[in-house]
């Protein structure tokens, strides 16, 4: 078979699994794509390598196409979103030295309770937290501004907050350049076994299905090349099903283990995938169920009201008009493409393309082509609703 090349980037994390699943196991292979694979160091290089047309898509921060198509971040190259690659799959981590501070201050480090670890650590830190990002337009910072927002913390300009890569939050938390961070796994794990760190939150205590991660490529492209396209939101689509499965953990751990793509021990990765963490250098433990989601209640259907969530907070902090940042947002997630490419295999979608973000406590079955597909609770902590059409009366 002829295959067709396609330059594909991606950040060496836990969630870039999809892409690189997608080419190890042959996913790609079965739509006739043959993936080119590059390592980025840094998100702003990977959203200029999509920019420029280096590559023709990567893995990317759900945040970076919304930021684009509101002209914030110097990048004028119109960005789609063609799917989500994965929900949650973040933590929080803290400094050795603040960990002890909370921990006299009597804070247990439950690793669930997003209200009382805020207020825990606000009391212990000493003067303004520093605190990394691994890029603004991250829902790495999103998240930590709603968190301490929430608990009455002016974010972020009351915070210091300082862009670090993923694979250096580790050596910023020990050379002492930041007091804390948040960040996609592996790196939090890494603190940990490096003793520099302990696990304070996942970031699904914070919003309990936030779109980490999509697939990215230029609008343009999206645009010119409606096969190609459909293939490869076919072939993402099926590496997070097979990711899903537990039986398949083990084999993820270990392909995404091999240092050309992370280059992180497989037992270290697999606390991700299976949610058992160490969060400390003494080895305390907790289980986080659903820390990191690929497929499950269509983890990867890109909702329209996601990326109007993400434009609304753009737009309150920057200062850009509301209405103009949602309707904008309204064409990145491009819902669209993914129901096209999604009809040959008959998959079960939503019958809506947006819906009220953060109103589901429970799993909750839907309106859907056929009738059985059953949404994962998606609350945020502080039990706010973000609705499109109450935002519109």
């Amino acid at each position: 078979m002829n295959l067709h090349l396609l330059r594909a980037g991606f950040i060496p994390l836990v969630d870039a699994a999809p892409l690189i699943v997608a080419h190890e196991i042959g996913f790609a292979e079965e739509e006739g794509l043959a993936l080119d694979l590059r390592k980025a160091p840094s998100w702003s290089t990977l959203r200029d390598m999509v920019a420029l047309g280096q590559i023709e898509a990567a893995h990317m921060l759900s945040p970076v196409p919304v930021a684009t198509a509101l002209g914030l971040g110097g990048n004028a190259t119109r960005l789609d979103a063609l799917s989500v690659l994965s929900v949650n799959g973040n933590v929080v981590c803290v400094s050795r030295a603040l960990a002890d501070r909370m921990r006299a201050g009597g804070y247990a480090f439950d690793f669930s309770d997003p209200r009382a670890a805020g207020e825990a650590l606000m009391k212990a830190v000493d003067g303004q937290l520093r605190i990394g990002v691994p890029f603004p337009f991250s829902m790495h910072a999103e998240l930590l501004y709603y968190w301490l927002g929430a608990l009455g913390v002016p974010a972020p300009q009351s915070l210091d907050v300082r862009t670090v890569p993923p694979p250096l939050m580790a050596d910023a938390i020990a050379a002492g350049e930041v007091d804390a961070f948040c960040v996609g796994e592996p790196w939090g794990s890494i603190a940990v076994e490096n003793g520099v760190g302990e696990l304070l939150l996942p970031g699904s205590a914070i919003w309990s299905f936030a779109p980490e991660k999509v697939l990215a490529v230029r609008h343009d492209w999206a645009g010119t090349q409606p096969v190609l396209t459909g293939k490869l939101i076919r072939t993402l689509w099926r590496a997070g099903r097979w990711l899903s499965q537990p039986a398949n953990r083990a084999t993820a751990s270990e392909i995404l283990s091999q240092p050309h793509y992370l280059g992180v021990t497989a037992e270290i990765l697999d606390r991700a995938l299976s949610g058992h963490f160490v969060i400390s250098p003494r080895g305390d433990q907790r289980q986080r169920d659903s820390f990191v989601a690929f497929h499950e209640g269509a983890a990867t259907f890109p909702w329209r009201s996601q990326a109007q969530w993400i434009a609304q907070r753009l737009a309150a902090r920057t200062g850009l008009d509301r209405d103009m940042s949602l309707a904008a947002a309204h064409q990145v997630f491009r819902t669209d493409l993914y129901r096209n490419a999604l009809s040959a295999l008959h998959v079960d979608l939503p019958g809506a393309s947006e819906k009220v973000e953060g109103a589901l406590d429970t799993p909750r079955e839907i309106a859907s082509a056929s009738g059985t597909l059953i949404l994962r609770p998606d609350r945020f902590f502080d039990g706010a609703v973000f609705d499109l059409s109450a935002l519109q009366r």
